[in-house]
């Protein structure tokens, strides 16, 4: 495996923790705006019925042949915050998806987001 370089290609491919488990597949994916580096992607979980996308931290996440491996177990990536499968995570919940993986969050230096989708 490798580092995955540019992470938005992998789009539609499946993610999986550490010990090789799916935890779903790779929905979108959010940069840091003060880096424009990729920093968190959602993630397709549930059932057809009761599909949401949750989020999850790609710093150190590599690639293998049709599927990504994150840093972060599935069950911790499973119960993230997350929103509806055609939904957008609002300012006031940015703070929440760093503080569920113990992640420091601090807005832009203006109060600027510190996430945008790409």
């Amino acid at each position: 495996m490798f580092e995955a370089a540019d992470i938005r290609e992998w789009r539609g491919h499946d993610v999986r923790d550490p010990g090789g488990h799916k935890i779903g597949v790779l929905e979108s994916v959010y940069v840091d705006t003060a880096t424009d580096k990729p920093f968190f992607a959602t993630v397709t979980v549930g059932l057809p019925t009761r599909r949401r996308l949750v989020f999850v931290p790609l710093p150190g996440a590599t690639v293998g042949p049709g599927y990504l491996t994150v840093t972060y177990a599935k069950d911790l990536v499973r119960k993230a915050p997350a929103i509806d499968t055609d939904g957008e995570l609002p300012a006031p919940d940015e703070p929440k998806v760093f503080a569920h993986y113990e992640l420091d969050y601090a807005p832009g230096t203006g109060g600027e987001r510190r996430l945008a989708r790409r």
